[in-house]
This record gives C-alpha cells, structure tokens and sequence, in this order.
C-alpha cells in the first residue's frame, strides 16, 4: 500500500497547547489551504486553548477537565465563536477515531496518550507519533494494531523521523514488518545530544535544580522531556520506540553522543553507506514531513548553512553518568512489563523532581528500586498494560515517599 498525501486533510491534534501541539499548529499556518482542523484537545489550559481556537477555527474542543471545558466554552460563546467543546478523557477518543478525522497529531504527554493514540489506530488514521510513551507502554499490541487496522504510522520524533528518510522506500511503509538485513541495513544509530549535564562533574548531579534540567542546550521543549533528555531517558525510550517502529534485533541497533543536534539519526548499509538526516534543531521539520509525505510543504524552518556548521562531534554515553539510558536499553529487551513499569516509574519520579520533592539522581534510583520488584510478566491486552501501568505507579509514589523521608 503506498501512503499518498491528499488535499484537505483534516486534522487532531491531541495535545494542542504542548510544544509538539504548536509546533504542528505552525506548520499548518505555513500550509492553511492544505489541513483543516477538525478538532484541538488539552487538559486544563483554558487560555491557551482560547488563543488557539481564535486562530485556527476547530470545529471541536476538547479539555479534559471538566471546569476548565465549562470555562473555555462561556468564553467562546462570549466571542461568539462557534466552536463545540466537550470534556473528559473519552472524547479524546471520540475526536481522534472521528469519520471528519483524517490525520490524528498524538502529542499528548506521557501514559495518558495512550488510548486516544490507540483509538486513531483502530480507526485507520494516519497517526503522527509524538507521544512515545504509547508505543513504549504497548510495543507489540500497538505494532500489532497498525498492522490489523490499516493505520498509516508517522514518526515525529525527530530521531525516529530521521531514520525514516534515511530508510529505502520498501522499509517505510508499512513500519517494522520487514527485516532490516534483507534490505542491507546493518545498524540504526540514534544521535542524543547528553543534554544540559553532559560535562557537569558527576559529583554535583544530585545537586541539580528543574530550571537547570530544563535547559537544554538546543531543543526548547517541556519540562517534563526536557528531563527525561537530561537523564537521558528520553533516549531510552526512543530506543525502545526504534525497536518496535524499525522492528530492530538488539545489535542493529544503538546509541551515540552527538553535542551539536545536527545529524538528527543515521542508517549504517551493509556496504559501509552511513545515511544520515541533518537539519536544524526544530521540530517544525519532522512534523512537515509526516503531514506531508511522500510529499514535501514548507514548515517555516531555515536551511542550514554549512559554511558556519562548527565541528561536529560523537562520543559514548557513560554508563554512571546516564544509568536511566542502561536501564531502558536492558528494558528493552526484558519484555513488554519491564518497559511499561519503566514509563510509570519515570513519569512519577520526574513530576516529584519538578516538584523539588526529590533529587536529580534519585529518579534513576527510583526507577531500579521498582523494575526490581515488579515480577516478570506476559502482558496480553491494553488493560492488561493499564493495570500494570497503574500498579507501577502505586509502587514509585511509595518510594518517592520513602525518599522524602529520608
């Protein structure tokens, strides 16, 4: 089946007032004849969500909190804006498998995207993947739902996106079903910045604040990602993701240092080829190219300029300096429970360091302590993962306060 883009393409964006969520709104702009959107979603930001619906027109809002769905609708009445808004966690669903949806943006945060991601699949939609979590938290069942329901799999990570250029045609689609050997390819290599504590003196990591993991040297993005990318479990569960998009053994795949964010990922061939995606540091690019392909749009994005490149550089994470990395590589290939316990454990232990409840080095202590514990285990369905999910949930909230305590 070959994916075609056609005019007009509705457009969700699940997650609309996140950076991934703005960023597509952005690049719809550059394009506004090409993706109507149907429908906008959010959590609880009622302003921003107003400033968006002034702006692109949905014809549906979703806030998932209920105040907040009451609030933006009086104020859009106020403005006389004809936009219909609904609440709750099921009319993400609802919005994202919509007959007057035909490109699904999953943007939304963590575990939390999981089921309106999984709703688009299983209405065949051309879901463009921000939301790692989801494949992370669901692996085979998500590969396998692409597969039964005929989705067309986009992915947005600009890692994952830059594989996908550097891959040939027969591999793009439809997504992990092929070997990568029988097409050449003998290693897929992930590029990972270090983020902000790349060179700190690890005897100081314990005493980093959020601001400072938040400042990334490159990306502008969420709190939340921008520590996972200080841990450099953002990596870990974009390796993870690689394993189930690409369908990766465990030696065609890995992972490298590189500073700059120039070269986005790369493909080693057989025949000693290296493919790689350069561009600059801007997720309006990968975006563009999933709403597009196999087409091209503008996204806004300035080109390189090659004559003020400074050098770029690759190393080797450190093991004691990035143990969240070493924890989901070994995840990986533990089975589905380990990297669905990773994902809650992760989320948990983050939104306590945000919170200025723990320390910086005390999320990937957390993160061993409940991967420890939890028992080995077959995962069959999406509840099956929403239980363990939650359970593992229940367990990090356990040590996060054991190590308030302490």
């Amino acid at each position: 089946m070959q994916i075609n883009a056609t005019p007009q393409q509705r457009i969700c964006v699940l997650g609309a007032t996140g950076s991934i969520g703005q960023n597509t709104l952005a690049v719809i702009a550059e394009n506004p004849d090409a993706y109507p959107v149907y429908a906008l979603t959010a959590y609880s930001n009622v302003a921003a969500m107003l400033e968006l619906c002034r702006k692109h027109k949905p014809t549906i809002a979703v806030m998932v909190d209920a105040n907040a769905a009451t609030e933006l609708r009086q104020q859009l009445q106020a403005e006389k804006l004809n936009i219909e808004v609904l609440s709750g966690s099921t009319a993400l669903a609802l919005v994202a498998s919509s007959s007057d949806t035909d490109i699904v943006m999953a943007a939304i945060v963590g575990g939390a995207g999981l089921l309106p991601t999984m709703a688009a699949i299983e209405a065949g939609k051309r879901v463009l993947l921000a939301n790692k979590e989801a494949l992370v938290m669901s692996g085979q069942l998500f590969m396998d739902a692409v597969a039964e329901y005929g989705a067309e799999l986009m992915p947005v990570d600009s890692e994952h996106n830059a594989i996908f250029q550097c891959l040939p045609p027969a591999l793009q689609y439809p997504l992990g079903q092929q070997s990568l050997s029988d097409h050449g390819i003998d290693k897929i290599l992930l590029t990972g910045s270090g983020g902000p504590f790349r060179e700190l003196p690890l005897a100081e990591l314990a005493q980093q604040t959020p601001d400072a993991a938040c400042a990334h040297p490159n990306w502008e993005m969420g709190r939340k990602i921008s520590v996972d990318s200080a841990t450099m479990l953002n990596k870990g569960l974009e390796y993870i993701e690689a394993r189930w998009l690409f369908g990766c053994q465990q030696h065609e795949l890995d992972v490298i240092l590189h500073p700059q964010s120039v070269i986005h990922s790369m493909v080693q061939y057989r025949d000693g080829s290296v493919i790689a995606q350069l561009g600059q540091p801007d997720m309006r690019t990968p975006i563009a190219s999933c709403l597009a392909y196999p087409d091209r749009i503008a996204s806004g994005v300035s080109h390189l300029d090659f004559t003020q490149l400074a050098a770029l550089t690759f190393g080797k994470p450190e093991a004691e300096r990035f143990p969240c990395l070493a924890l989901a590589k070994d995840a990986c290939w533990s089975g589905q429970w380990a990297t669905t316990t990773l994902n809650a454990v992760n989320e948990i232990a983050v939104e306590a360091f945000l919170q200025e409840q723990i320390k910086f080095t005390d999320i990937a202590r957390i993160c061993a302590e409940v991967l420890a514990v939890v028992p080995p285990q077959q995962l069959n369905s999406i509840p099956e993962v929403l239980s363990l999910d939650a359970e593992a949930r229940a367990l990090a909230t356990q040590q996060v306060r054991k190590q308030r305590a302490c």
